[in-house]
């Protein structure tokens, strides 16, 4: 890894960062990381940091650093961590690159780790250029003039020598020489560098106004939810006041032709028997009348109860439902609160046994036949499997509970569903819509001939 970016930029202190905490972890001591962080183990660790140079030993920058990279290379063995800082530094710097890549070149021939820091900007083409060489830089503020400490992997650093020398106050036209002076191609590159800051920082500011509209979708969700709630909740009172109002009109029907028949009696007694005996039919007849319309709205509206509501109802019997004056097969038995799913025709209603009743033989026999022929024509028709890729959630649901109900009544014993692999959300919801199915027995996923994990095998009770 080459790390590159200013002086003061922190790139030693990422250095000798990552040198003091794998000896302390390798030392069994506890390190300033993150939850579920990893560290390598190493046998051995150089490190190549500061200045040695020495006027009593004659050496210089360059020759202290070059005595101790001398040292290293002649020690080094596989498994090792070299740490080099500013790697060439303190001779010519086309002398000094070429010499630092050599020797990176040598150490990744032996397939040794090594970090180091240059401002060159060989290196940085050398990192982008060369596979197993990674590029690095420290996070600079040009405005502050001091480090972030962040290390950024994969973008090489820019020196930002320029920059800063103008935050300091050295004059525009001495800059603007110094611009002149050094290459073409340097100066395209360190745009290029400049224009990848630019494009990672808005990436960044991007990432985060995106998390924040995530955010408040998930809000709005919510409060839809909420709002979902409520309007359930109001349509459920309006369907009671509805029952309400309809038994009030019925009360007040039946008091103003009681209140008719009274005076119609009271006529009655005032003339001779044979307009009396016409006056009582008239009376009788709009007395039926009146009871038929009672019997009829309280059959659709007020949910007429059977006198014998029947017990012990099974599976298959056949019941009249009083408020529809229509026969059905029974398919579930009765609840705890007494509802009972019946097939009436091609419908499927719940009614509560309270407005049910058994049918006389002669009426089972032809309703058992006609649920039989039923039968007869679903295991006909009916195919063993259903396909619901494509669809979402709500429509998978709505065929599913269908093609399941005609697969009971078709005596189907085991049917499979294909939907797909995917993202896995029409997968997972079938997967829990069927685990409170009334009909299903069990389900799980199809094998590797079955179709694997985009087919459910269900079993049918």
């Amino acid at each position: 890894m080459i790390i590159t970016g200013p002086n003061t930029g922190g790139k030693t202190v990422t250095l000798k960062t990552v040198g003091l905490l794998t000896l302390m972890a390798q030392s069994g001591l506890h390190i300033p990381a993150d939850f579920n962080s990893e560290i390598a183990i190493f046998t051995q660790i150089f490190a190549d940091i500061g200045d040695e140079q020495s006027i009593e030993q004659s050496l210089s920058t360059f020759s202290s650093h070059m005595v101790n990279i001398v040292d290293i290379l002649s020690k080094v063995e596989y498994n090792s961590l070299i740490l080099f800082d500013e790697l060439g530094a303190g001779t010519d710097p086309t002398e000094g690159a070429a010499l630092a890549m050599s020797i990176l070149d040598h150490l990744l021939k032996l397939n040794v780790r090594s970090i180091a820091t240059t401002h060159y900007s060989q290196l940085k083409l050398y990192a982008l250029t060369t596979e197993g060489v990674k590029n690095a830089s420290v996070e600079f503020d040009v405005e502050t003039l001091s480090p972030t400490y962040r290390l950024l992997i994969g973008v090489p650093g820019k020196s930002n020598a320029f920059e800063i020398s103008k935050r300091l106050g050295l004059q525009e036209y001495i800059i603007d020489y110094a611009k002149d002076l050094i290459s073409k191609e340097n100066v395209e590159f360190e745009d290029v560098l400049q224009a990848m800051e630019k494009d990672r920082l808005a990436t960044e500011a991007n990432r985060a106004e995106a998390e924040r509209y995530r955010l408040e979708v998930e809000k709005l969700k919510a409060d839809l939810e909420i709002e979902k709630d409520k309007t359930k909740e109001m349509r459920d009172k309006i369907l009671v006041k509805a029952k309400e109002d309809a038994r009030n009109i019925l009360r007040l029907a039946k008091e103003d032709a009681d209140s008719i028949v009274g005076e119609l009696r009271d006529i009655s007694s005032e003339i001779e028997k044979d307009r009396n005996r016409k006056l009582q039919e008239a009376q009788d007849k709009l007395k039926a009348k009146l009871n038929k319309a009672e019997g009829e709205v309280s059959r659709n509206v007020l949910n007429v109860k059977s006198n014998k509501p029947p017990k012990n109802l099974k599976v298959g019997e056949t019941v009249e439902v009083l408020t529809f004056n229509q026969k059905g097969t029974v398919l579930d038995e009765p609840d705890d609160n007494g509802n009972v799913r019946i097939q009436v025709g091609i419908m499927k209603i719940t009614a509560h046994i309270s407005t049910l009743k058994r049918t006389t033989s002669d009426e089972e026999e032809k309703v058992h036949g006609s649920t039989k022929k039923i039968m007869g024509s679903k295991s006909k028709d009916i195919r063993t499997e259903i396909d619901l890729r494509g669809k979402n959630l709500d429509e998978a649901f709505l065929e599913l509970d269908k093609y399941l109900d005609d697969a009971y009544i078709a005596g189907l014993k085991q049917i499979n569903i294909i939907h797909g692999k995917g993202t896995g959300v029409l997968r997972d919801g079938i997967k829990g819509y069927l685990r409170s199915h009334r009909h299903v027995k069990a389900s799980r996923f199809g094998t590797f001939g079955e179709g694997g994990d985009g087919v459910t095998v269900v079993e049918i009770k």
